[in-house]
This record gives structure tokens, C-alpha cells and sequence, in this order.
């Protein structure tokens, strides 16, 4: 879609509009893509704005794929030539050869667009979900990835017919994961003699080349904290931009108890994740985590999480580097000293924030089975735990975190209360296992004692041709949901389960173990007899018993696994067996853009992750088994924080460059079979 010209007096109307909105425009959110490229948007109701400010005078584009691919991804594209503004509706084919085709429906507004100096910015609207299906890809509360390009040349004549974009090949930078609607705004913090900053950062960690990655783990021991504070605040410390590109998170993890191993790892400058293993295990309270596209999170107003030295002195920061393409202009290594700023103070809120996990026990028992589209895993935070730990009066849901490893598709928390099942807490349709961070809710959710909560987790396991199992290391799967609440109890820091031996044993067709053999070999029935368990996993025909195997697996016994910071069970769990329950009512959301066969003004927009009660949210009730859901926006105001202006020159001094503001209708490891 390309700009006309106007009449003159039109023109300066519009432009003295233009000066008026940019000089006191403000964003809810701002992340840099990488040096060159800044995104800027807020949401209000159903549409979403965004800004780009990127460093070219040629053309730019921003996309939204579902994988992180060209293929099938909707991306704007825009330039200012001779001081006219270019914008197109654009979008990649399935079979794409790099070139973006212009859309037949342009669903985009353009608000605004100019050049200065160093910089292009474009300013433009759309729908969080345009329904139009065939080209453009909805806003969701799902994980997106971003796509971002730029190119130091612009098409010629305002060009639209293919193969007339110059490089689209080269143009294209990277695609980065990002929640673009369930997200925390950070508004500034004013510090002052309560209010301070704690910076952990590694030292001279040296950034892997070439296909290494290197996950870097170093310790801290927190004894300024002698008194209780509460951490209201995190953020990235990003060293050097030119590194960023080379960043997939850092995570910080508070430790339990004060080990002579914890105390001689905090001496250290740090070491890889790899050689500390035992201490990983020690430190597995998730207290912090930044993704690139991350702004960091603040807590609500009504909590914060607490920093007593008393309580936990050991803090251990994990970060992720992704190795780097040396030339021969960069012969020296590349050296980060990047991590975390966290802000305190003294003036305690009314609620300590804790974290709960929910999910699936790392363990073999979780077998992902090969060759399949979608297997389905649960972890179950049973009613008798929550009965026994949550305050009468519940805990209160702000924020999640959602785990899986490689083949994670889709995870969802859900909620039950007295056999029927609430909206879910949260839920993502398309994770991404690289991108972790947590996710602020609308409104929290209120789960109360008797509740049962269910980690379920979908996985894509047809690039595997032999099972994965759950477990700790980066070959292993997982399937838990941390949960951020208020207020924090201490009787229930990890609420797993595990399907139990007898159940794992019956879903592969074993009918008894030999007793004292090793390795583990089975007793019957006859014609497997004598066979190893890890031999009949490997040998099992997972493409004629799934269906069989995930029936079982999902119906069958399982070991409830409720425990303390302490690393002790919840008294009265530890030699339960528990099962899935037994539901009159599930729950399934409404679509987005209306049933088929309706038009899409008959559709009705719901908030998912919101106040977690079924009269606000309006769900649709059924008795269908494993319903399907189309994830939709949350609509919450935000305030105002960050300005337009940040990073790129303000266009009053060159207001003769902008062109127009113009509207128009516009994401295996086969482990130690052991411990049993």
C-alpha cells in the first residue's frame, strides 16, 4: 500500500497532527531486536500499534510467524523515498523463495512514517485478529516470533510487483520469540534511600563460536540481607548490544540450605552448568528469568518477593550463549559480563510473592513416545495437597512461567474445583522451549484449597524415530508451569506427580519385573521374558500402541509428589496413588473470529489468563473429552511509560520529511532406568 499526495493546506494539518502525536506519544512496551532495530507497541482494546526505529535509510519490515520461519508469515513492509511514505500488507507463501507477496486485503494502518539523519520509522495499527485467514497471522496470547528486517536500499518507484524488493534474503535478520499481549509494564522506578539495586553479573565469560552453545552458571552468596526485603523488580544487564544477538536467557535460581560446595562455587568467577550439576539440583527455585525480547518483570504493587538472608543465602544465575560466526575482522574472543539488576527496598508490601511448581516430576517415567503429532502428558497438583498447604482463604495467581524442552508445542495450567473445570489459568498454543520468561496475568487468579491444578503439555515428537524421557539435562523433556502467587506459604514449593511403575509397566505390555536382576529385566508375561526394560522401550511398535499407551498413561495411577522447600513431603501424600478426575463439566473457550459458518462479527472475544472465574470469562461448558482451544486476547489497560522518542532523533527538526499520516482498513535421551 502506497501514499498519495495531498493538497498543501490538507497536508499541513496533518502534519502539525503528526508533530502533536509523536511528541507526546508513549508505549506500554520497547524491546531492541538487535542494535540497529527497536520495537515499540501498546494494545488498546482490540487493535495493537506499533513503532519501528530502525537504523537504514533503505526499507524495513516486521513480521509475525507461528515457528519462526518466512514461510507462511504475515510482515509489513515500508520505506520513505523522496520524502513519501511506501507501506505494504505483505505476506510469505507456504513454498515462499524469500520474496513477501503483497496481500489482496491490506489490513494495516499506517499512522505515520518518516526519515532522519540515521534512522527510518514507521508507526502503524492493525487488529489483534484481522480474520483474515489466508494471509495475515492473529495476536494471541500465544508465543509469537518476531520477524525483523531492514536493508540499506529502497525498491524503486514504490514498487509492489515480486522479485522488485531489493535482497529480501539479506534484509531478513532473525526472528525472536515474544509475548506481545501478556506481558508486565515497567514502569519506571524512582529510587531512593528504600528503594535500591543489586547487580549480578558474570565476569569475563567467553561467548562460544561457531555451533557450541555454553550454559554458564555462576553463584551468589547474599549475606547484606539481614532483615527481610522485598525484590519488587528485575532486569536485564546487557553488557554490550553487539552481544545481545548471541543471549538466550539468564535464569537466577534461589538455593536451599548452605552447602560446602554452594559456599566454594561462590568463590568462583563461575563455571559451565555441565560441571555443576549437583548444585542444580540444589538451586531449583526459579526466582528470575530474561529471554531476549524480554523487558524484565515487576512485581504487583501488593507483593514482593522476599530477600532474607536468613532464609536463602545462595542465589545461582544461569546464562545462555549461543555460539558466533568469527571473521576476519573479529579474531578475538568475544567476553560477556552481562546478568541481572534487581531492585529491593525496606518498605515491605502487604504479601510475600512465592513460586509453585506444577507439573510433571523430571523422571523416566515421562515418556515421550516417538513418531507422533501430539502426545498428550499431565502433571497433577492433587486436591489433598492443596487442601493441606493453601491458606483458607486461597493463593492468588499473577504470573506463569511455561517449561517444556524441545518438542513442546502447547502447554496449558488448568484448574478443577469440585469436579468441574475452571478457564484455564494460562495457556500458550505454541511455546517455544528457548524463550522462558514469566507472563503477567490480567487479573489474578484466586486457586483455593481443594483445588487441583494440571500441568498439561502437548508435544510434537514425529522428527523422533526413539523415545524421550523426563528428566533434569537439556536432552530430557519437561512439562512444569512455575507459578508466581500471593501470599507465599511454605508448606508447597513443587506440586508434581509421576505415573507409577504398575501404570508405566501395563501401558508397554509388561506384566512383571524379574526381582534383583541388573539391568532391569522383565518376568512376564512369556514372550517378552528376559528382555530388558530399556530393550523393550526401544523395541516397543509405538505406531500401532499409542493410542493404547497414552490411554493408560493418562487414566492410570499415578504418584502424587507434594513437597516443601525443604525437600520434604507434605505429610499424608508421600504413599498416595491418585488418578485423573472424574469431570462433569470441561471446559472450552468460543472462538475468535466466529464459529464456521458465521461471520466474524458474531464471534465473541474472551479473556484467557484473566480473573479466573467462570461468570467474567463467559466460558462455553461441555462434556467433550480433551477440548481444543483458540487462545484470545487480554484486554488490560496499561499505563503509559515509554516514550516514543527513545533511541531515535524526535522528526520535529526535519517535520518537511514526513509524508503523510494516512489511515486506511487494514506465531532422546534414554535415561537411567535405575530409579525406578
Amino acid at each position: 500500500m502506497s501514499s498519495t499526495k495531498v493538497p498543501a493546506a490538507i497536508l499541513a494539518a496533518v502534519l502539525l497532527l503528526v508533530a502533536t502525536t509523536v511528541s507526546g506519544a508513549h508505549w506500554d512496551h520497547a524491546v531492541d531486536l538487535d542494535e540497529n532495530y527497536r520495537l515499540l507497541w501498546s494494545i488498546n482494546n482490540q487493535d495493537i500499534t506499533f513503532e519501528v526505529q530502525a537504523r537504514t535509510l533503505g526499507y524495513v519490515g516486521l513480521g509475525f510467524s507461528t515457528d519462526g520461519s518466512i514461510y507462511g508469515a504475515d510482515v509489513v513492509i515500508g520505506w520513505v523515498d523522496n520524502g513519501q511514505v511506501h507501506f505494504q500488507d505483505r505476506h510469505f507463501k507456504m513454498n515462499s523463495n524469500g520474496e513477501p507477496h503483497v496481500d489482496p486485503s491490506q489490513d494495516y494502518v499506517l499512522l505515520l512514517g518518516y526519515e532522519n539523519a540515521t534512522h527510518t520509522v514507521l508507526r502503524f495499527r492493525r487488529k489483534l485478529d484481522t480474520c483474515d485467514t489466508n494471509q495475515d497471522v492473529p495476536i494471541t496470547n500465544d508465543t509469537i516470533r518476531i520477524i525483523y528486517m531492514y536493508h540499506n536500499r529502497d525498491p524503486k518507484n514504490g514498487a509492489q510487483a515480486i522479485g522488485t524488493l531489493p535482497d529480501p534474503a539479506e534484509a531478513f535478520k532473525d526472528s525472536v520469540p515474544i509475548f506481545l499481549t501478556q506481558r508486565v509494564n515497567q514502569v519506571p522506578i524512582e529510587l531512593d534511600s528504600r528503594t535500591r539495586t543489586l547487580e549480578l553479573r558474570n565476569k569475563d565469560v567467553e561467548i562460544p563460536m561457531g555451533d557450541d552453545n555454553l550454559r554458564w552458571c555462576k553463584m551468589f552468596k547474599l549475606d547484606q540481607f539481614v532483615r527481610k526485603q522485598h525484590m519488587i523488580r528485575y532486569e536485564p544487564v546487557i553488557e554490550s548490544r553487539s552481544n545481545l544477538p548471541f543471549m538466550k536467557h539468564i535464569i537466577l535460581y534461589e538455593c536451599q540450605g548452605s552447602t560446602p560446595e554452594l559456599e566454594i562455587m561462590s568463590r568462583e568467577f563461575g563455571r559451565s552448568c555441565m560441571k555443576a550439576e549437583k548444585e542444580l539440583l540444589t538451586c531449583n527455585s526459579i526466582v528470575a528469568a530474561w529471554s531476549r525480547g524480554s523487558e524484565g518483570f515487576t512485581f504487583p504493587l501488593e507483593a514482593g518477593y522476599p530477600l532474607d538472608s536468613y532464609q536463602a543465602r545462595f542465589y545461582m544465575m544461569e546464562t545462555h550463549y549461543m555460539g558466533f560466526q568469527s571473521n576476519a575482522i573479529e579474531t578475538r574472543p568475544r567476553m560477556d559480563n552481562s546478568g541481572l539488576r534487581l531492585y529491593y527496598t525496606t518498605t515491605l508490601r502487604k504479601h510475600d510473592a512465592g513460586v509453585l511448581s506444577v507439573g510433571i516430576q523430571p523422571n523416566w517415567r515421562h515418556i515421550i513416545a516417538p513418531g507422533q503429532e501430539r502426545v498428550v502428558s499431565e502433571g497433577h497438583c492433587i486436591e489433598e495437597c492443596t487442601q493441606r498447604a493453601f491458606p483458607r482463604p486461597g493463593i492468588n495467581i499473577f504470573a506463569v512461567m511455561m517449561q517444556t524442552s524441545h518438542m513442546g508445542k502447547q502447554v496449558r495450567l488448568r484448574q478443577i474445583r469440585y469436579r468441574e473445570e475452571l478457564p484455564p489459568v494460562a495457556h500458550d498454543l505454541n511455546v517455544d522451549s528457548n524463550y522462558q520468561e514469566f507472563r503477567r496475568l490480567h487479573s489474578p487468579v484466586k486457586a483455593l484449597p481443594g483445588d487441583r491444578l494440571i500441568a498439561e503439555c502437548t508435544y510434537d515428537s514425529t522428527s523422533r524415530k526413539t523415545i524421550a524421557l523426563g528428566g533434569y539435562t537439556s536432552r530430557d523433556e519437561t512439562c512444569l508451569v512455575l507459578s508466581l502467587y500471593y501470599p507465599r506459604q511454605k508448606e508447597l514449593t513443587s506440586c508434581h506427580s509421576i505415573p507409577s511403575l504398575p501404570t508405566v509397566l501395563h501401558a508397554v505390555g509388561i506384566s512383571e519385573l524379574a526381582q534383583g536382576a541388573n539391568p532391569i529385566r522383565i518376568a512376564s508375561p512369556p514372550e517378552i521374558a528376559g528382555m530388558t526394560l530399556e530393550e523393550r522401550l526401544l523395541s516397543y511398535d509405538w505406531r500401532v500402541n499409542f493410542n493404547a499407551f497414552q490411554y493408560v498413561i493418562r487414566k492410570g495411577a499415578f504418584k502424587p509428589l507434594c513437597w516443601s522447600a525443604r525437600n520434604t513431603p507434605i505429610p499424608g501424600t508421600d504413599n498416595m496413588d491418585a488418578y485423573a478426575p472424574n469431570l462433569t463439566r470441561i471446559w472450552r473457550p468460543t472462538p475468535t473470529c466466529g464459529a464456521p459458518g458465521l461471520p466474524a462479527s458474531n464471534s465473541v472475544n474472551r479473556f484467557v489468563g484473566g480473573t479466573g472465574s467462570p461468570e467474567s470469562n463467559v466460558p462455553s461448558w461441555t462434556l467433550l473429552e480433551d477440548p481444543e482451544s483458540n487462545n484470545v486476547i487480554e484486554g488490560a489497560a496499561r499505563s503509559k511509560s515509554i516514550r516514543s522518542s527513545s533511541g531515535v532523533a524526535a522528526p520535529g527538526s526535519s517535520i518537511s520529511r514526513v509524508a503523510l499520516f494516512v489511515i486506511f482498513i487494514n506465531t532422546v535421551r534414554l535415561g537411567w532406568f535405575r530409579r525406578l
